[in-house]
């Protein structure tokens, strides 16, 4: 009997070594895994789109790089997109905080910035070839209160609580890590503040944009939930595309 508590602690020790056996092997079979699997599915068979992650039962799409830039800025968007009509729907106060999120070329922080001279346009993007190009054309059309901000895909870098409005004009459905993101933004809002979201209609066929470049409100809807944000309004005043209004809670 006396040797018995030897031969528990043996057997105990190689139930833990099997156990870490297990884990390194394939972390998501063990109870300490991180949550990450849980949030994210990654699948060897999707869209040539997609990059073959999935959140919330959608694929997330490809990131138009830099070198789409003129495309951006295309003559034509106006008539296409008409974001004049984003612009003037969006209730901006002179001393509002803007965070235009995917900023990609400022094409919208240059035309939101004159509306709000107390305030200022946080000009967002992962690629430091678009913010080179929103400094250069910060100098050319003397438009000082944009400041351009190199996120991660991960983390918008926007201070705690500093932002009236955060808007994301064609850019959610592309972020890699939607969550952390969206994490980040409602961090950065002040409390009452509100998410702007424009995205193409996935509800609609007659929508030539490629299926994962479009969102539907349902969608939408239950992934702002996620974060903790409330649906206030969805404006249908765009040729092709939603504009979703959000808000996060003022407690």
């Amino acid at each position: 009997m006396k040797y018995q508590p030897k031969n528990n602690l043996l057997y105990l020790g190689v139930i833990i070594l099997l156990i870490l056996c297990c884990w390194l092997l394939n972390p998501t079979l063990s109870p300490i895994a991180p949550t990450a699997s849980a949030t994210y599915q990654q699948k060897a068979v999707h869209s040539p789109d997609g990059i073959g992650k999935f959140y919330q039962g959608r694929e997330i799409a490809k990131v138009m790089g830099h070198t789409g830039a003129s495309w951006l800025e295309r003559p034509q968007r106006e008539a296409e997109e008409q974001p004049s009509k984003i612009v003037n729907a969006i209730d901006l106060k002179p001393n509002d905080v803007v965070a235009d999120i995917g900023a990609g070329t400022g094409y919208l922080s240059f035309r939101i910035a004159p509306l709000i001279p107390k305030g200022k346009v946080f000009a967002v993007d992962i690629q430091p070839e678009m913010l080179d190009i929103i400094k250069s054309l910060k100098k050319e059309k003397n438009i000082p209160n944009v400041e351009p901000i190199l996120a991660t895909v991960s983390n918008p870098n926007l201070p705690s609580e500093s932002v009236d409005l955060a808007i994301m004009v064609d850019a959610y459905h592309e972020f890699e890590y939607p969550l952390e993101v969206m994490q980040g933004i409602v961090s950065a809002l002040k409390p009452g503040g509100r998410v702007v979201l424009v995205e193409y209609r996935a509800e609609n066929p007659f929508v030539t944009i490629k299926p994962l470049h479009k969102m539907s409100q349902k969608q939408l809807k239950k992934e702002m939930q996620a974060v903790g944000l409330l649906w206030r309004q969805t404006k249908n005043l765009l040729p092709q595309q939603h504009l979703m209004v959000f808000e996060k809670p003022q407690t």
